[in-house]
């Protein structure tokens, strides 16, 4: 697919140095991961640590909490956004699902910091509207292939799936597992 995806540009810039991407990087990557397994409370004395950073390196790079809420939620929509174009040549079924896959991880993340971020906010706004422009093209491809229900729409399914990853999962393959049962009934038949 040649059709070219909005891309939503973190809320705090990345470093120019090599090495200062990296921790900047490394920092997104465990608040992420710490958020999502411990909410928005996580510590960010751990969330340094697990980087491997220390805690001024992380207060340089996010100057508050709700600067790395920030930086966290916009760079999973424009991982999201990147994943859509990444996917883009693969079969239209194959395609969609892959995209999904990767919006239960977004979804997880969200979910964990939700009420610290402005969801009036212009930003909120256009993020969703990336995202949306982003996977929407996936789950149209996937149904004038003839592989997903045409009675639905991209919304549904969006729904249907933000609202499994509120259950609790005994581990990733019984996640992966209930994401396929759910997705069995977007196929079309």
């Amino acid at each position: 697919m040649t059709e070219s995806r909005p891309v939503l540009q973190v809320d705090v810039r990345r470093p120019q140095r090599a090495d200062a991407r990296r921790n900047f990087d490394a920092l997104l990557g465990a608040a992420r991961e710490a958020f999502a397994s411990k909410g928005a409370d996580a510590s960010l004395e751990e969330i340094a640590k697990q980087a491997g950073v220390g805690i001024g390196t992380l207060y340089r790079n996010f100057p508050t909490r709700q600067d790395l809420f920030n930086a966290v939620y916009f760079g999973e929509i424009e991982e999201l956004c990147l994943e859509a174009e990444e996917v883009a040549d693969l079969p239209p079924w194959e395609a969609l699902t892959t995209w999904l896959q990767r919006f239960v991880q977004y979804a997880a993340t969200k979910r964990a910091i939700i009420e610290s971020l402005n969801r009036d906010s212009e930003r909120f706004t256009a993020a969703r509207e990336a995202m949306y422009a982003a996977g929407t093209p996936l789950f149209e491809r996937a149904q004038k292939a003839g592989e997903a229900r045409t009675d639905i729409s991209f919304d549904d399914v969006l729904r249907m799936v933000s609202g499994l990853t509120a259950a609790g999962f005994v581990d990733d393959s019984q996640r992966e597992r209930v994401l396929e049962i759910a997705l069995d009934g977007v196929r079309a038949r």
